[in-house]
């Protein structure tokens, strides 16, 4: 007979993959039952994943996480925070859940959805190993950051039809709501961060015009003064 509170670890990089190739038949299994102790193991897993990219990125600093000079020190505080992230993220996932679950007309009971919501949790080191994209490119990052929410979504979507069986239409209706909000505060993000460096780029240029300007009156200064002193002279 099977320990339920034995944690497989064999059996959680299956399901990790089930749920990220396979989410409709990963759901259709899916059991909502057995605790909260199994689902917040798997939710540390997550995020040491994700605080060990974070740590080396910002170690190597490479992409667009970085600590400078104290590299290694935030690198480290990152990887920390990352894992105590994960686990208030596992709560707050849960209660995310319940209430959408209950929108559609599904499963209120928090452990289910408690459950649900760590599966989903899959996509945090995906996102945090492709973190450093962000550096390379802004736009790459933010595009790339939107693809993983976008296809966390679709994991949802899933999960609340499936596993927590919601209805299907209101299911599909609150994914394409959360999707077409995702891709609004991307685009206002996008939007923000170009105007922000057009702003910054125009004020260099600015200043620059402004400092050789004054170069060139106090050029003209000294050339008229000078020519001023020799016909004093003469």
């Amino acid at each position: 007979m099977v320990n339920k509170n034995n944690f497989d670890f064999k059996e959680f990089i299956q399901n990790s993959r089930d749920v990220l190739l396979n989410p409709k038949e990963f759901y259709s299994r899916f059991e909502l039952t057995g605790g909260i102790v199994q689902p917040l193991i798997k939710a540390l897993i997550y995020g040491a994943v994700a605080g060990l990219f974070l740590m080396i990125w910002s170690i190597v600093h490479f992409g667009g996480v970085s600590g400078g000079i104290l590299g290694s020190a935030v690198g480290i505080s990152a990887f920390f925070l990352t894992i105590v992230g994960a686990l208030i993220g596992a709560f707050i996932m849960g209660v995310v859940l319940l209430v959408l679950s209950s929108i559609c007309g599904g499963n209120t009971d928090y452990e289910a959805n408690f459950r649900v919501g760590v599966s989903i949790m899959v996509i945090y080191p995906i996102s945090a190993f492709l973190g450093f994209l962000g550096g390379i490119s802004f736009l790459l990052g933010a595009l790339v950051g939107l693809a993983i929410n976008l296809y966390a979504l679709y994991i949802l979507y899933f999960g609340l039809s499936i596993a927590l069986k919601g209805k299907e239409q209101s299911a599909k209706v609150t994914s394409y709501v959360l999707g077409g909000l995702l891709l609004l505060f991307t685009l206002i993000g996008i939007g923000t961060r170009h105007a922000a460096r057009t702003y910054l780029d125009f004020g260099i240029n600015q200043i620059e015009y402004n400092l050789k300007s004054r170069e060139s009156v106090a050029e003209n200064t000294q050339k008229s003064a000078s020519i001023g002193f020799l016909d004093m002279v003469e």
